[in-house]
């Protein structure tokens, strides 16, 4: 795959977040990466493990995730191209959940020896990914405010417009549908209830006109209705640099 494709996404992104300039595209385009093919449903790390390397996402969907003693398993975060989901483990040694992918994915694997390197180089560079972070950890609190206040229908309205608008970043959004390949378990787990409850709530969001949703892939009906129904303000997935 040629080294333009693999950081393509990533690169993409930085544009618009943290004007990138470009010789800061130049080192990340120097960077040596490792691209892998991964099936779905496969771990790419697991809670407990200490990783020698960062992931980034050259294509496909992950999730981060906590499984509890009891076995059921929160979705904490979508993943998509173009994102470095395991940034933390360059500064946290031992990884405090799983990332697994959703879809057969395309990853590329960047050790913590280059990074750390980068970061010395290119202090810009390094000033963009902790940006990255940030907006890692703002995207958390949306989350827990969601999973925790949000009646359901509302929390996967709202789960459904944050992948739009990040899919959006990257150009992979097609009209008024896109990608969100999740079987009702797996909404479920990020909605944080049961998939006959998921079940319930994807056919309330249908007869009400506002979203389709089959085959992995959403079609907004009616855009008012899902704007209302999510209570979406976009501004803690700062798509800008004065954001």
């Amino acid at each position: 795959m040629p080294s333009d494709t693999i950081r393509a996404a990533l690169i993409q992104r930085l544009r618009v977040s943290s004007a990138i300039a470009d010789e800061d595209v130049k080192e990340i385009e120097a960077l040596p990466i490792s691209v892998r093919q991964y099936p779905s449903e496969r771990a790419v790390v697991r809670d407990g493990e200490r990783a020698s390397e960062c992931c980034l996402i050259v294509d496909g969907f992950c999730a981060r995730s906590k499984t509890i003693a009891s076995g059921r398993r929160q979705i904490l975060s979508l993943q998509i191209p173009g994102e470095i989901p395991d940034l933390m483990s360059l500064f946290l040694h031992v990884m405090d959940h799983d990332l697994t992918t959703l879809t057969p994915a395309t990853l590329g694997f960047i050790s913590h020896d280059n990074l750390r390197k980068l970061h010395r180089r290119s202090p810009r560079v390094a000033e963009m990914f902790w940006r990255d972070t940030l907006i890692d950890s703002a995207m958390f609190r949306e989350w827990i405010v969601n999973v925790g206040q949000r009646p359901a229908p509302a929390r996967l309205a709202h789960v459904m417009i944050e992948l739009r608008e990040r899919l959006r970043l990257i150009g992979r959004v097609d009209g008024d549908s896109f990608e969100m390949p999740l079987t009702q378990e797996q909404i479920g787990e990020a909605l944080g209830i049961t998939a006959v409850h998921a079940n319930r709530v994807i056919k309330q969001v249908r007869q009400e006109g506002v979203v389709e949703f089959s085959r992995g892939r959403v079609t907004v009906l009616d855009e008012q209705k899902f704007q209302e129904l999510a209570d979406f303000d976009g501004r803690y997935l700062h798509q800008s640099p004065t954001l």
